[in-house]
């Protein structure tokens, strides 16, 4: 009996991350922009390959890909490309080069530029001096540098993302970078740990914990690791996600027979949460409208769980979704336009995304035991967890499902992935 909800309680999560994650690519966009991605030079000294992450993160987005540099001659971040005509019979529109070189105060000093192909031109570059332990950070950084100035878009390869693993003795939260690598713990509990969600400012995360012997809510602040309980009502406390001002949380509650959805001041401990559904069905999964205005849920209100959205007051409740007879796991498209959510097709579990304005759902994965997708800060891919191959796995898929990348632990269970904003 209404089994699905005891699903979204329990999704339940996975891999040792210390394991490195293995990035693998597969499909084609439909125009592709030809980047070369030179090594460093000096990059022996450096803690991470820098050409390396940086190709992957761009290769990642479904936007561009990379030129073979078999044969390729010197570069220079400074004096400029040595051989254009190179580089232009390659087919590369454009050159990224830099350097690493340690500091006598044990920092490097990593440089690059990026270079216009057709016309030799510097199209910028900048310098960092940073720790060893930074080298990573400072290469998504560069790739954030390169999709914004060859796209004119946001990027998200510095973002974070959050996860759960689970081993045999126990639940971990993990904060990791967009790419999977660079975990550090947030948190580990021998009870279940689910539904983890950012914060509008990346500062914090709410999340389910079950070490009370149920499930309560919990923020956690990511710098200093303290964390305070904001929902520990009687029955169940789930399902946590922010207003996009960060001020209120809206979380799923059975405190009052049934699971309903309450508005809960996230400012101010202690404060009397506030019910905005009312109807005898469950209700959970709640999920902000970028603007705030609009809330999107789960309900079986209609005898299978399908998507609703209604006015963050609870008001002018409407039903969204209606192919299928199973939809669950909401997430908008910080533009507005999108909806993904995770839909049983012939007992598959795959990710869907529908078109607001047309109505038009498209399958986008190719996998059958989906969860959670999350939209990157700019809303070109998602981020779900799965299994493919027999192994539980972190996937990311662009909004038109050609271009997939996956994110492989080496053991156990992975689960329950939410993608980070954009730095502010």
């Amino acid at each position: 009996m209404k089994n699905w909800l005891l699903s979204v309680f329990c999704l339940l999560c996975a891999t040792a991350a210390h394991a490195q994650f293995r990035v693998e690519v597969s499909g084609v966009g439909t125009t592709l922009i030809p980047v070369a991605v030179t090594p460093f030079r000096g990059n022996d000294v450096s803690v991470q390959k820098m050409a390396a992450i940086i190709q992957a993160d761009l290769e990642r987005s479904g936007i561009f890909r990379s030129i073979d540099l078999v044969g390729a001659p010197p570069t220079d971040e400074t004096t400029g490309l040595l051989d254009p005509s190179f580089w232009r019979k390659k087919g590369a529109d454009a050159l990224v080069s830099g350097s690493v070189t340690p500091l006598p105060d044990g920092r490097m000093d990593v440089r690059f530029r990026l270079w216009d192909v057709a016309r030799n031109e510097n199209m910028g570059g900048q310098r960092y001096s940073v720790a060893s332990s930074e080298m990573r950070m400072v290469a998504h950084s560069i790739a954030d540098f390169v999709y914004e100035k060859l796209t004119g878009e946001k990027a998200v390869f510095s973002t974070r993302i959050a996860y759960v693993t689970k081993t045999a003795t126990q639940y971990t939260l993990w904060v990791a970078d967009a790419d999977g690598e660079n975990a550090s713990l947030a948190l580990r509990s021998v009870e279940p740990i689910i539904s983890p969600a950012w914060s509008p400012s990346g500062s914090q995360l709410a999340y389910v914990s079950f070490e009370a012997r149920k499930p309560s809510v919990y923020v956690h602040d990511v710098a200093t690791a303290k964390r305070r309980l904001v929902a520990n009502f009687k029955g169940s406390n789930s399902a946590p996600t922010w207003s996009p001002d960060g001020r209120t949380l809206a979380v799923t509650l059975s405190r009052d027979n049934g699971s309903q959805i309450f508005l809960l001041d996230a400012m101010t401990p202690g404060a009397e949460p506030r019910r905005i559904t009312t109807s005898s069905a469950i209700d959970t999964e709640p999920t902000f409208s970028s603007d705030g205005k609009t809330i999107y849920f789960v309900s079986d209100r209609g005898g299978t769980p399908q998507i609703y959205k209604m006015g963050a007051t609870g008001a002018n409740v409407e039903r969204v979704t209606f192919a299928g007879s199973y939809n669950i796991s909401p997430t908008v498209s910080p533009d507005g336009r999108l909806l993904a959510f995770v839909s049983r097709v012939s007992g598959a579990f795959k990710v869907h995304v529908l078109d607001l304005a047309s109505g038009t759902v498209t399958p986008i994965t190719d996998t059958s035991a989906d969860e959670k997708p999350s939209f990157s800060p700019n809303g070109r891919q998602l981020l779900y967890a799965t299994e493919q191959q027999g192994k539980e796995a972190l996937m990311m898929v662009t909004v038109d499902g050609r271009v997939k990348s996956r994110l492989v632990g080496s053991e156990g269970d992975i689960r329950q992935p939410h993608w980070g904003p954009a730095a502010r």
